[in-house]
């Protein structure tokens, strides 16, 4: 009964230390301003508010449960896009904040192929995805 409440009680806590820390760091990052921004918007703040609470929801949902469902052929690509774009909008806030693209073209005097550069890592990014997604996984 004791270590229940125990592993109850460190559960939350390391929960609510995750969620606190990833918040942070959407604040910090200013993700949530700059999509409200792009919405041009503040009516379809409700709905942007909403997205970002189920999305929430159905990751923990999902890292929780064991879900099984006969549409996966319809939901992956469709969940694969948004934690894509997810992880892109991370990825470029992240860089924007700490200002690594002005910062390399400065240090490295790289002006004139900058765009060839990001060209090549971000083909760089899909050739890694597709041969883990399509070639490693398959075979584990």
């Amino acid at each position: 009964m004791v270590s229940n409440v125990l592993v109850s009680f460190v559960g939350l806590a390391s929960g609510l230390a995750v969620g606190g820390g990833f918040v942070a760091f959407l604040t910090v990052l200013g993700i949530i301003p700059r999509l409200i921004q792009l919405l041009g918007s503040k009516q379809r703040l409700r709905a942007l508010e909403g997205a970002i609470v189920l999305g929430t929801l159905m990751g923990v949902g999902g890292s929780l449960y064991d879900v099984q469902t006969s549409y996966a052929v319809l939901l992956v690509p469709i969940v694969g896009l948004l934690s894509g774009v997810f992880v892109g909008m991370l990825a470029a806030a992240l860089t924007e904040v700490l200002d690594v693209i002005p910062l390399v073209k400065r240090r490295l005097g790289i002006k004139a192929k900058l765009q060839t550069i990001m060209l090549a890592i971000v083909l760089g990014k899909i050739a890694g995805s597709l041969f883990y997604w399509l070639l490693f996984v398959p075979f584990q």
